[in-house]
């Protein structure tokens, strides 16, 4: 039998992650449902903690480098639970992209490899810019 690459607890945060991710498509597809976008952002956290760790999760909010973005994407969760929906999401996604936006290169360069549309993926990200590294300082 082969070896897995995730723990049975790990699959479970991506179970928590991926349920995150469609609350927060669905809150954005109906309109900036508060409710849904509160759950999103609380099953994304919980799934990320359960993934890395607590401990590796609070390292990885409390970076000097992601600061602005850890207050940006708590300030926006605040502003939802604080029913300005609209607002707490720009202002949220504007922490998303500080806090993983190194990752946005990764995720495009797997992009590029799904079958019928990763060509056009690839036209995309060239242009836009998403492959190149920002901070290659990072041991990430």
């Amino acid at each position: 039998m082969p070896t897995m690459w995730l723990s049975d607890s790990q699959k479970i945060g991506v179970a928590f992650c991926s349920g995150g991710g469609f609350f927060l498509i669905a809150g954005i597809l109906l309109f900036f449902d508060r409710a849904m976008l509160a759950m999103g952002n609380i099953l994304f956290l919980v799934g990320l903690t359960i993934i890395i760790g607590p401990h590796k999760t609070a390292l990885f909010f409390a970076r000097r480098q992601k600061l602005k973005g850890t207050a940006a994407f708590f300030g926006g969760l605040s502003l939802i639970l604080l029913r300005w929906p609209l607002i707490g999401f720009l202002v949220e996604l504007y922490g998303i992209v500080v806090l993983f936006g190194d990752f946005l290169g990764t995720i495009a360069g797997f992009a590029r490899n799904v079958p019928v549309v990763g060509p056009y993926i690839g036209l995309v990200v060239d242009r836009v810019g998403l492959g190149e590294r920002r901070n290659a300082e990072l041991p990430v």
